[in-house]
C-alpha cells in the first residue's frame, strides 16, 4: 500500500511554515488522556503529596512516564538527576532503569531528599539503588565521573540549565541521553511578549540543543515540556 491517503480520507491542510497549529478541544483531551496513560502507584501519590506540602513542583504523570521510557530505552544502569524534590521523578526513573541500576540524585535541600528516600522505599526499591548527594548542582556535578552515565535528568534551577547541559555532555557516554524538564515555562517560552530572564535562558537552551552537532534532539509535549537529546 502507498503512503498516500485514499480519495475518501480527510486530508489535513499543510500548515504554513512558522504558523502555529490551532489547539483544539480534541487535542487538549488527547493530551489529558496521554498524561493519565500510565497509572501511578501509592508511592508516587505519597511523594506528590509531600511535594505539594513543601511547595515544590513535581513532574506531571506524562513526564514521569516519558522518563521511565527513556531510562528503559537506553538500558540505564547509571542515571544522574539534578533536583531530587520529594522523589516523584526518581521513582519513575528507577522503574525504567535496569534492576541493578543506581540513581545519583542531587538537591540542595536534605529534608526533601529524606522524603525521596521514603518514597523509593515505599515503591519497593532497595536502599542501594539510590545515592543522595546534598548540595548545589554546579558544585556537585564536576565531581561525578566523565562518561559514567547513561542518562542525566535536569529539573533544577532553570537559570543554570545551560551549565547543566555542558556538564551533561561530559557526564554522558556516547549514546547517552539528557532531558530537561519545564522548557515550555507554562507557555511563556513561545510567547512573543517581554519575558523574565529564566524564560530567555530556556529559549537559549532550546536553540543550543537544536543546533548542536553533538546531539540528536526532540522536544516532547508532555507536562510542561521535556527537551531530550542523545549524545552522538
Amino acid at each position: 500500500m502507498s503512503g498516500f491517503p485514499a480519495p475518501t480520507d480527510k486530508v489535513t491542510p499543510r500548515q504554513p511554515r512558522g504558523q502555529e497549529r490551532v489547539i483544539t478541544a480534541n487535542r487538549q483531551t488527547s493530551w489529558a488522556f496521554s498524561d493519565a496513560y500510565v497509572a501511578e502507584d501509592e508511592a508516587l501519590h505519597w511523594a506528590r503529596d509531600r511535594a505539594r506540602e513543601a511547595g515544590l513542583r513535581s513532574v506531571a504523570p506524562g513526564t514521569g512516564a516519558a522518563l521511565r521510557l527513556l531510562a528503559a530505552t537506553v538500558d540505564a544502569k547509571a542515571v544522574a538527576e539534578i533536583g531530587t524534590g520529594c522523589g516523584v521523578s526518581g521513582v519513575h526513573l528507577l522503574h525504567g532503569m535496569r534492576p541493578d541500576g543506581v540513581l545519583t540524585t542531587v538537591d540542595q535541600e536534605p529534608e526533601h531528599q529524606q522524603s525521596a528516600r521514603q518514597a523509593f522505599r515505599t515503591a519497593g526499591f532497595a536502599a542501594n539503588r539510590a545515592r543522595f548527594i546534598p548540595g548545589r548542582a554546579l558544585d556537585v556535578l564536576p565531581r561525578l565521573a566523565d562518561s559514567g552515565y547513561d542518562l542525566v535528568f535536569c529539573d533544577g534551577d532553570r537559570l543554570e540549565y545551560q551549565d547543566y547541559l555542558a556538564e551533561s555532555l561530559r557526564l554522558l557516554r556516547p549514546g547517552g541521553l539528557v532531558a530537561f524538564e519545564g522548557v515550555f515555562a507554562s507557555g511563556r517560552t513561545v510567547d512573543s511578549g517581554p519575558q523574565p530572564t529564566e524564560v530567555l535562558r530556556l529559549r537559549e537552551l532550546v536553540r543550543t540543543v537544536r543546533e548542536s552537532q553533538e546531539l540528536v534532539s526532540s522536544l516532547l509535549p508532555v507536562g510542561d515540556g521535556l527537551l531530550c537529546a542523545v549524545k552522538r
